[in-house]
């Protein structure tokens, strides 16, 4: 599988921002076509769905995180990011990345994960 790396994550307190990045190690373009989303897992909960931009570039998000959350990508750097505004305690958990393809196996891959901590 692709190797995918995580950042940004960090401490901040509700209603501050922050920038998460995720890239493909190693990799630049691709002829391979994949969607990119962002998943989170808080502290015994189920990993859930934050939001994907799929490969034609749609974008999709979670009920909770719309109008506060903007997923971008960079294709030529194989690259997603994930903007995070107005952050609320709920948001706090493990932020992974995920590639999916349907036509390319080693695009099928999950990140190591970023810890997002919000204190209200």
């Amino acid at each position: 599988q692709v190797p995918l790396v995580e950042s940004g994550g960090g401490s901040v307190q509700a209603g501050g921002s922050l920038r998460l990045s995720c890239a493909a190690s190693g990799y630049r373009a691709t002829t391979c076509r994949y969607d990119m989303s962002w998943y989170r897992q808080a502290p015994g909960k189920e990993r859930e769905f934050v939001s994907e931009i799929d490969r034609d570039g749609r974008t999709t998000y979670a009920d909770s995180v719309k109008g506060r959350f903007t997923i971008s990508q960079d294709n030529a750097k194989v690259a997603v990011y994930l903007e995070m505004n107005s952050l609320k305690p709920e948001d706090a958990a493990i932020y992974y990345c995920r590639t999916k393809s349907d036509t390319c196996a080693r695009w099928n891959s999950w990140g190591q994960g970023t810890q997002v901590t919000v204190s209200s």
